[in-house]
């Protein structure tokens, strides 16, 4: 059994308001440092999905979210970036109800907050962002970037 396949799980979170998507922009992290991104992480053992969210999203930029608010919107499933990197299952989840203000939760992987258009985001948004909010906006499921055809 140990040599079992596995994937890493990202969650990120959809967070609307007024219209304008909230992002992050990468810093210090060493991966897609300078571009646009969503609150997200990695999940832990023994969390659930939901829980993973919630738990990076306060982190990351300092508001509560209502776990019944959560809704999986997106299933995004990534190649490797590099011969170094390992594919990645994200999912993504539309959140409609959250208690506080935005904020940097974590000023050493992030250097500044930006609300932007879903509809026609900013040129550096990470390419499967992009990907998953563009397919939110068309009700498409799952996505997979960077197979081959």
């Amino acid at each position: 059994m140990s040599d079992r396949f596995s994937v890493p799980v990202a969650v990120q979170a959809l967070l609307v308001r007024d219209g304008r998507l909230l992002t992050l922009r990468r810093a210090g992290t060493g991966h897609r440092d300078g571009e646009l991104g969503l609150p997200a992480g990695h999940l832990e053992g023994g969390e659930d999905a939901v829980a993973g969210l919630v738990r990076e999203v306060a982190e990351e930029v300092g508001v509560d979210l209502e776990r019944e608010a959560c809704r999986l919107a997106v299933t995004l499933h990534t190649a490797a970036e590099s011969a170094t990197d390992r594919e990645h299952l994200h999912l993504f989840f539309a959140v409609d109800g959250w208690s506080g203000e935005p904020r940097i939760g974590e000023p050493g992987k992030c250097s500044g907050l930006a609300w932007v258009d879903p509809d026609d985001p900013p040129v550096d948004l990470i390419d499967y962002v992009r990907s998953a909010v563009d397919a939110w906006s068309a009700g498409r499921p799952l996505v997979l970037h960077g197979w081959a055809a």
